[in-house]
This record gives structure tokens, sequence and C-alpha cells, in this order.
């Protein structure tokens, strides 16, 4: 088995590959493209992202599990509705719901982390309750939310392409 630190790097690396490849994702979803080689990667380093959260050490249940298992399960709509529905029906939008909530997630940990690791964000809220926490969060699921509304109204991809 892994170290706790070897984990945490390889758990750090497929989070950042995630946002990364969610990023090209969301472009590929306003273009109405598929990007089928980028989703791939966005969804499988999403699960494994969460996924490995859960070996990192922990003593008790902790937000970031909730936040891993929330992810899970919008992972396995965008799963379901990309690879066994193929985007029929509302599966679509299902699809791009599911799969913008998870990078949203993912954006959110990646957040809480630099408000914890980037001295200067840590001074502003050392606890995490402060309000530039607070704003940083609202502000990115206000664009996490106009994001997911200008995906959904816009992806209209050919069926054929995901049959």
């Amino acid at each position: 088995m892994f170290d706790p630190t070897t984990l945490l790097g390889i758990h750090t690396w497929l989070s950042l590959i995630g946002l990364a490849s969610g990023f090209v994702v969301l472009v590929g979803l306003i273009q109405s493209k598929p990007l089928n080689s980028w989703t791939a990667l966005f969804l499988a380093t999403t699960v494994l992202t969460s996924v490995t959260g859960y070996g990192l050490p922990a003593d008790h249940i902790l937000p970031s599990h909730i936040v891993g298992a929330l992810s899970l399960v919008v992972l396995a709509g965008a799963i379901l509705a990309r690879y066994v529905y193929h985007l029929a029906g509302a599966w679509r939008w299902i699809y791009v719901v599911s799969a913008m909530a998870a990078l949203y997630l993912n954006a959110f940990v990646a957040v809480v982390q630099l408000f914890r690791k980037v001295p200067a964000l840590n001074v502003l809220a050392p606890t995490e309750s402060e309000p530039p926490f607070a704003i940083a969060q609202v502000l990115l699921l206000a664009v996490a939310i106009a994001l997911t509304i200008w995906a959904a109204r816009a992806f209209r991809p050919t069926t054929a392409a995901y049959a």
C-alpha cells in the first residue's frame, strides 16, 4: 500500500488533472463538441480523486469525505448519461449538470486547499469562516451555475457521436 505522503501526491495530481480536463470538457460542452478523450480523462481522474481521498489518514468523517461522496454520486449520473444512455432525451442535460457539478465540487475543494496552503490567503481566512473565504466560495458557485446553464443550453451533440 502507498504511504500517506505518496497517496496524497497521487490524489493531488489526479485532482489537478481532473480540474484541467474538466475545464476543457466545459469548453467542449459550450461549443457542442464531444471531446470524447478529454471527457474520459475528466471523468476517470475525478472519480479517482474522490476514491483516493478515502485512503488518506483520518480518524473520523471529514467534510472532504462528504464532498467526495457527493462527487461520486454526481459522477455516476454523468457516466450513466454519457456511456449507458448516450445522452438520449433528458440524459443530455443530466450529463451536463452532473459533469459540471463534479467539476464544481473539485473546484470547491481546490479553493479550500488554496486558503489552507497559500499563506496570503490563509491570513485572510485562517479558520475558513471569515468573509474572504465565503465570498470566494459564493463567487465560485455563481460562476459554476452560470457556466452550467450556458453549457446545458449550448450542448446539442449529434447522437451518432455517442452511440
